[in-house]
Parts: C-alpha cells; structure tokens; sequence
C-alpha cells in the first residue's frame, strides 16, 4: 500500500479509502451489513495497509459512525487513522437538524466525535449544498470546527462545481479555512466530473475523492442484491448505453481472467482524475479485490473500448437524483480483437 500526499497538505493516506456506507445497521437500509458482518472488513482493511477511512452521520442515522469508528479504535492507535466523516442530511424531524447552518455543524461534529468515540476528526466533508443557509454562515462555523480542533482539514461533496468553487473563494477572502478536497460519484457510466470539478480541482491542488467506482453496484453484476428498493441510483442507471458498457467491461474481464468489478475499479484509478479511490465491500474478499485493481493496469485500446460508448448526462448534484434523458441506444461492440 502506498501513502500518497493527500492534494497540496501534508497528510498522507493510503492509496484507497474504504468508504462505509454499507456498515452499520440493515434497520437503516436492507442492504448494509450489521456489526457482526462489518468488523471483518475492517480488520482486513487494516491488515492491508488501509489508513484512511470514511463515514457520515446519515449513515444508518449514527450507527454507522458507532460501528466503524469504535470498532477501528480498539484496533489500532488513533494517530495512526485517518478518519473522515460527513453531515447535511436530516438527522431526525426536527427543523434544525439538518443542511449547513451554524447550529447543525456544531451539533453535528460533536454528535459524530461521540458516536466515533475520539476528540478530532481528520477530515469534516459537506455531504452537499445547502441553498438555505449563507455560504459566509457555513464557511464560518466550518473553519470554527477547525480552530478548535475538533476537525484537521475540511472537504465537500456532491455539488455543482460553481457551487465549491463559490464557497472557497469565500474563505478565502475571509481568511478561514479552505477546502482540501472534493468527494464526488465517478465510475464508467457517470463521468460528468470530469468536465468542470476536476479540472478545477487540479488547478487549485485539492485532493478528488471519488466514490461509486461501480456504479452503485452496476458495473459488477446489476447492484447489490436487495439493494433496488433502497438506492434510487439502481433505477437511474441501467439504459441500453449503460448495459453496454456494462458488457464492455464484462468481456474485458473475461479476457483479462478477473472480475469485473477489478476491471472497472482499475479504470478509475488509472484514470489520473481520483486521488484517492473510495471503495465498498461487503466482504474481505471483495476488498481484496479492490486492492488487487490498484495494480491492475488497462492498455491504452481497453480503456478506450470501454469509453467508446459514453455519452453526457446529467450531473448528479444531491442525493435526489434527476433522472437524465435516455440517450439512443449504441452499436453492437466491435471486438476487442487488438487484446488477447
């Protein structure tokens, strides 16, 4: 494992995160793994080499924080961890307990660092835009969390690119803290990052972290069973563009002699646009997996193979998805006749 500078910090991570949203409790959704199936995962995260981990209060409504944070603390030592968590999304009924105002940030990280059972998280993310609360409000308490140690760096996620850039150019007049890094969907079948968030983030040395690497589950076998009912993504992909590509990376597979899963994890981190990969397992084996893609290299024919059939859509910048216009259906795949 290697543990690359994360953006222009001087923090280090391990070459994937492990992103938990699938640990905590299947009450909250049926497809996430309760304790007992978690702790397993994160063992062998850390066997190999995993040091950075991500979480967020909306995941199993706290749970998930409890679970995963506690668990890997009575692992190993706390400084040797890098732990990210997110909040935005509703927490409860009540009209405050949730978005990006003042109130919320500051109940919300000293919710989360009691559930986690620590002092400081590494990294504090937006889970998303809030258009109701003023930037200057939601820069403000952000870098008051960082003043007081509760959080190292911050991050967003999941918004418009004019929306993150908005918001750093405000701390930055201000003088608070900026940004560091940007967590935003990116796999086969979702690439509109790449046009404006990832350029910008480059330019501005903030590190990418991206999740989804499958699609929600897409790009390994049609999602995770039981998860349709539960994961609007599961219904917004799935058109005849998205079957083909599916079936791209199916016959790359095949003719590689791996999953597919590893086929399409290793696109994107040979993409050069994701710092740091998060990934989802729902079992050692399929971590193993993951690693396995780190070192796991596509030729140049492959990689463009499977992007052949891509075509834009729209950007996905909340988790109420809008679903975009069915583009037409693609030509059969040529052969891939070039790789052996």
């Amino acid at each position: 494992m290697h543990y690359p500078r994360f953006g222009q910090t001087g923090l280090k991570t391990s070459s994937l995160c492990l992103g938990t949203m699938g640990i905590g409790s299947s009450k909250w959704k049926g497809w996430v793994l309760d304790e007992d199936r978690s702790v397993p995962i994160l063992k062998a995260a850390l066997d190999a080499g995993i040091n950075f981990f991500d979480m967020a209060d909306w995941y199993s409504t706290g749970l998930n924080e409890r679970v995963v944070g506690r668990t890997l603390l009575s692992m190993t030592e706390r400084e040797k961890l890098v732990l990210a968590t997110k909040a935005f999304y509703p927490m409860s009924d009540d009209a405050n307990d949730r978005g990006l105002s003042r109130k919320h940030l500051m109940a919300s990280i000293d919710r989360s660092l009691a559930q986690m059972g620590t002092d400081y998280v590494d990294l504090y993310v937006i889970h998303a835009f809030d258009p109701e609360t003023p930037i200057e409000e939601t820069m403000r308490a952000l870098h008051d969390i960082v003043v007081s140690g509760k959080a190292r760096y911050i991050g967003a996620s999941t918004m418009y690119a004019w929306q993150f850039a908005k918001m750093n150019h405000v701390a930055e007049q201000k003088g608070w803290t900026r940004f560091v890094n940007m967590q935003c969907q990116y796999s086969l079948l979702y690439r509109e990052e790449e046009r404006e968030m990832m350029p910008y983030c480059q330019d501005e040395g903030i590190a990418v972290t991206t999740f989804s690497p499958l699609a929600r589950g897409y790009l390994a076998g049609g999602g995770t069973p039981g998860r349709a009912a539960f994961d609007p993504y599961l219904d917004w992909f799935g058109d005849a563009i998205d079957q083909e590509i599916a079936a791209r990376v199916n016959q790359v597979a095949r003719q590689r002699g791996v999953p597919p899963s590893q086929v399409a994890q290793a696109w994107v981190i040979g993409s050069g646009n994701s710092s740091v990969p998060l990934v989802g397992a729902e079992s050692p084996e399929q971590l193993m997996v993951a690693i396995a893609a780190l070192t796991f290299e596509l030729s140049a024919e492959e990689r463009a193979f499977l992007e052949e059939p891509y075509r834009p859509r729209d950007v996905i910048n909340d988790y109420n998805p809008i679903r975009r216009a069915r583009g037409p259906a693609p030509a059969p795949a040529p052969a891939l006749a070039a790789i052996s």
